[in-house]
């Protein structure tokens, strides 16, 4: 063993040139590989980010909902109580996440229409952590949307009569250019006080966690759950908006799924041919080598072990290179996820035993060639 390491380390000395060519290229797939892990990492949570702010893409309205006047209306006339959300959220397996309960009317506010709007909080699965979507209001406040406060000349901070309750004006929106410009949003509490109609909602607004396409049919799903979670409701997709999440996503995943193995496959080819070269030089001393009774398990060993040096300094040194890119790099490509991006140490590990198994499965062949070289003939041709 301790001859087999001192000829590795001779070895090394002497074709400084081939090891340091080596090293490079285990370094660099390794940097790849880590720095493009990292940053398609981030780019992942920022495609969840960026497609989660699309807004909601699921209705959940009473199953006997006039569709016609639903459209014209832009909600449903008929509700449902307001433990349908808290049904749906602890019914196990249903593919659906951020759900908000909504009661929504049209309302003449000093002679402007708007459209009432009452928010409960969001909810999401028990066990299950998610980042709101939306503005929570609190109890005795509004946010008032962009055309009323302009009408109505509202600024934040102000009180404002809604229904003979007063509130306090939490915030006045920006323009947005669709109907959230005429909505004056509450709590739902307060809401179903002034309608009148206490516990009661008339739709539930979610995301679908199947994240795919209308050609895969997530509508035929998400309905067969509903109708044995909740009969007595039915479910609309925006499928536009849920193509564009459900293709982004898809996208991203498949990129990275199909770019990962031409990284080590290129890696792995680089350092196999030139563990054949060093090989084809070195044709003449590993024939002395034999002559003088070495043995094949001996040169063979000779090679793997180099190759094994090579693997383990070449992923550290591409470990460290990569993970330094992906930290300066990450935060500019992806600002909104650029507080995510840590040091990549889960993929340390990961990074050593990959670049090592390929570095001595693209030596093995070489070495295999070099031990089984007949010494009679290679010095013959000497």
């Amino acid at each position: 063993m301790i001859g087999t390491m001192r000829l590795i380390i001779n070895e090394i000395r002497y074709r400084k040139f081939n090891f340091l060519l080596s090293l490079g290229a285990v370094a660099a797939a390794t940097a790849i590989f880590v720095a493009f892990h990292t940053i398609t990492t981030a780019q992942e949570r920022e495609t969840r980010r960026v497609t989660r702010d699309l807004g909601f893409n699921l209705r959940v309205i009473p199953r006997e909902t006039d569709m016609d006047r639903f459209y014209a209306t832009g909600y449903s006339d008929l509700t449902m109580d307001e433990q349908a959300v808290h049904r749906l959220v602890e019914y196990p397996g249903l593919s659906y996440n951020h759900l908000v309960a909504t009661l929504q009317r049209h309302f003449e506010l000093s002679g402007v229409p708007v459209l009432l709007t009452g928010i409960s909080n969001e909810y999401a699965p028990p066990g299950q952590k998610k980042k709101p979507m939306i503005f929570t209001v609190p109890p005795g406040k509004v946010y008032v949307g962009f055309e009323v406060a302009q009408r109505l000349n509202i600024k934040n901070g102000e009180t404002l009569d809604v229904g003979g309750k007063s509130f306090v004006v939490e915030r006045t929106l920006s323009e947005t250019g669709t109907s959230e410009d005429v909505r004056v949003s509450a709590n739902l509490s307060d809401v179903q006080d002034i309608l009148s109609e206490p516990g009661r909602i008339n739709e539930i607004q979610a995301i679908d966690c199947l994240c795919m396409t209308p050609d895969e049919d997530p509508l035929g799903i998400l309905r067969s759950e509903l109708d044995s979670a909740f009969p007595d409701a039915k479910v609309i997709m925006l499928k536009s908006m849920a193509e564009a999440r459900a293709r982004q996503r898809q996208s991203a995943e498949k990129f990275f799924a199909y770019l990962t193995p031409i990284i080590l496959i290129g890696c792995a080819l680089c350092v196999g041919a030139l563990a054949m070269m060093n090989v084809n030089d070195r044709r003449q001393e590993v024939g002395l080598y034999r002559a003088l009774g070495r043995s094949s398990a001996r040169i063979m060993a000779l090679f793997i072990g180099k190759a094994i040096v090579i693997g383990l300094c070449g992923a550290a040194a591409g470990f460290f290179l990569g993970g330094a890119l992906a930290l300066n790099l990450g935060p500019i490509i992806f600002p909104v996820t650029a507080a995510a991006i840590k040091w990549p140490w889960p993929l340390l590990n990961a990074s050593l035993a990959a670049a090592t198994g390929f570095t001595v499965i693209a030596s093995f062949l070489p070495a295999a060639a070099a031990a089984a070289q007949d010494p009679a003939v290679v010095l013959r041709d000497t």
